[in-house]
């Protein structure tokens, strides 16, 4: 269970480091989509892997976003707005779409007290 924690948090710091070393910041955006993509990807693959680990799920392959949110409905209506806030700013607007300007709101996303068990 401390194994999955970590690789959530070397998923999280490896996001941090694609936007501050590749993703070339000018003006407060991010200049290389590329880059945002990655991040994105890999910080929201660093959620997942922390909500497996939560919901003590050992199986491998992903649940539908709709799982997630059923269990953390359940759980903690708070954290479901923080899932939700990660979902749309980490997935669909960083690894789907690029945004530049969505690279900028990956330092203040806070998942609900993970952050700090997290990062």
């Amino acid at each position: 269970m401390e194994d999955n924690l970590q690789q959530a948090r070397r998923y999280l710091n490896d996001a941090r480091e694609i936007l501050r070393d590749k993703a070339k910041k000018e003006d407060g955006f991010y200049q290389d989509r590329k880059y945002v993509k990655l991040a994105g990807h890999a910080a929201y693959t660093g959620v997942l892997v922390a909500l497996d680990n939560l919901f003590d799920r050992q199986t491998k392959g992903r649940k539908s976003v709709e799982w997630y949110q059923e269990q953390l409905g359940k759980l903690d209506r708070k954290a479901l707005h923080s899932f939700n806030a990660a979902y749309d700013t980490l997935h669909l607007a960083m690894s789907d779409d690029g945004n530049p300007i969505s690279g900028r709101f990956f330092g203040r996303l806070k998942i609900s007290g993970w952050d700090r068990q997290l990062g």
